[in-house]
């Protein structure tokens, strides 16, 4: 009996002991509740179950009220385009919509394309390996026949002969990529200079006008100057060569002389031989 009795005693206490655990649990929740509306409360006291009632009904009523304006604008503005059409078909009702081609000739008319010489154009055609050139050949380009080569020296050191009369225009600079005739000195530019061969008119000894090959130099703009027997030329502008005319381009040693096959000849040979050039170009043109 005492056992049992200690048994139910033990049951009991287990008991209470699981009830009050239970309570103490249920007043902390409710205490970290009320804890925690109260926060939200003071950080958002605005949001109050009234409060949001009445934002979501003023908010309803604004949406309400810009559907209504929107609405009446539109009306508006169709109502505003009918009339504008009607006025529109009741002064012209028997041409319809053919006033307007007129007008739209007209502007054309006055928007006229240009046609005159411009960068833009240049650059689309004149790119060769992805590079802008930044010259152009002109209408009298030709290629020769007597056969020009340039005879490079640096410090009386004698360099490979460039023969230069397969192409009409030979282009001069550091950019290796374009360039006919490399020039690595630091001081030349990109796009320094251009050889050029132009047919020419001259005069001659009767007084009869004639036309001939002849090899020209012009610089593209370069920073340090190409210079023609020691002297500096303008940029963008032709300077007929003659033979044994010595060129520098920039700061560079390198002189560049400038012969042909037939200069170690006589001079009665070298007239010959531009009297059958100019022969051969005028049967050509």
């Amino acid at each position: 009996q005492e056992r049992d009795d200690h048994c139910r005693r033990g049951n009991d206490e287990r008991k209470q002991r699981y009830s009050s655990e239970q309570e103490h649990r249920r007043d902390r929740s409710g205490d970290r509740d009320r804890h925690r509306d109260h926060s939200d409360r003071r950080k958002n006291p605005n949001e109050r179950p009234g409060v949001r009632g009445n934002e979501r009904e003023r908010d309803a009523q604004n949406i309400r009220e810009q559907q209504a304006e929107r609405e009446f604008y539109n009306e508006r503005r169709r109502e505003h385009r009918q009339n504008n059409e009607g006025s529109g078909a009741d002064q012209n009702p028997e041409l319809g919509q053919s006033d307007n081609k007129p007008k739209e000739t007209a502007a054309v008319n006055k928007e006229k394309p240009s046609f005159e010489l411009s960068g833009a154009l240049l650059e689309d055609t004149n790119t060769f390996r992805g590079v802008v050139i930044k010259y152009s050949e002109p209408p009298e380009a030709r290629i020769p026949k007597k056969r020009w080569r340039l005879y490079p020296f640096k410090n009386d050191e004698f360099l490979p002969v460039m023969y230069i009369h397969r192409q009409s225009a030979y282009l001069l600079g550091r950019h290796r990529r374009i360039a006919d005739i490399p020039i690595d000195h630091p001081s030349c530019s990109k796009q320094h200079a251009v050889f050029q061969y132009r047919l020419v008119e001259y005069t001659r000894a009767d007084g009869t006008v004639g036309r001939r090959v002849r090899p020209y130099i012009i610089d593209l703009g370069s920073g340090n100057g190409t210079f023609l027997n020691n002297q500096r030329i303008e940029p963008q502008r032709y300077y007929e060569l003659k033979e044994k005319d010595v060129l520098k381009f920039g700061f560079s040693s390198r002189e560049y002389v400038l012969l042909h096959e037939s200069s170690d000849k006589s001079e009665a040979n070298m007239k010959d031989d531009d009297d059958e050039e100019e022969k051969e170009e005028e049967s050509d043109s």
